[in-house]
């Protein structure tokens, strides 16, 4: 257990030292977050003057030994809770079904948000921030990759199908694309 949270710390002081900001651990306990290693959590990241979005990241998703060790996180323009239970159902789903990486899709089953077309998430490179967030190396060791969740639609998901990563990426890399609106149009 003392590994586990000494992992645990690695990953909060990882996070805090490329986003200039500490996170908090939000609360939770609906759902099947029993089912999750006991020092799973996520981290709330407020919007500061340096980053004006909202993040929210887990923490602990990835445990020492694992195969694929993999931390999530999402950004929104507003505190919104709700991306919390979006980042414990895809823990859930990483830690008891099926390990997810880079470039995979998850069904969220529910819109990122009330009257979002997201129902879905792109296991993504994080673009914002670099590889300096990216991977998490101690004593020539992989702790961790972190990766951003980015809320897709049906369609986009669909598109990655037939034309692969690369070509949505593309679509994101149009100035009409706004990874904060939860509202916005798909791109495709």
């Amino acid at each position: 257990m003392i590994e586990n949270s000494k992992h645990r710390a690695r990953i909060a002081a990882h996070y805090a030292s490329n986003w200039d900001v500490t996170g908090h651990q939000i609360e939770f306990i609906r759902g099947p977050v029993s089912e999750l290693p006991p020092d799973f959590g996520v981290l709330e990241f407020a919007s500061s003057e340096r980053r004006r979005m909202w993040t929210y990241a887990t923490c602990g998703m990835s445990q020492p030994g694992d195969s694929v060790p993999i931390e999530l996180h999402m950004f929104s323009a507003v505190q919104a809770r709700g991306i919390v239970e979006l980042l414990i159902a895809t823990a859930h789903y990483h830690r008891t079904a099926k390990s997810l990486g880079l470039g995979h899709t998850i069904n969220f089953g529910t819109p990122w948000s009330e009257g979002s077309k997201c129902e879905y998430g792109l296991v993504s490179l994080p673009y914002l921030d670099g590889p300096r967030l990216e991977k998490l190396d101690v004593d020539g060791k992989r702790i961790a990759d972190f990766y951003w969740l980015i809320p897709i639609s049906k369609s986009e998901v669909e598109f990655k199908k037939r034309f692969g990563i690369e070509a949505l990426e593309a679509k994101f890399d149009e100035p009409s694309f706004n990874y904060l609106d939860p509202l916005r149009r798909s791109t495709v």
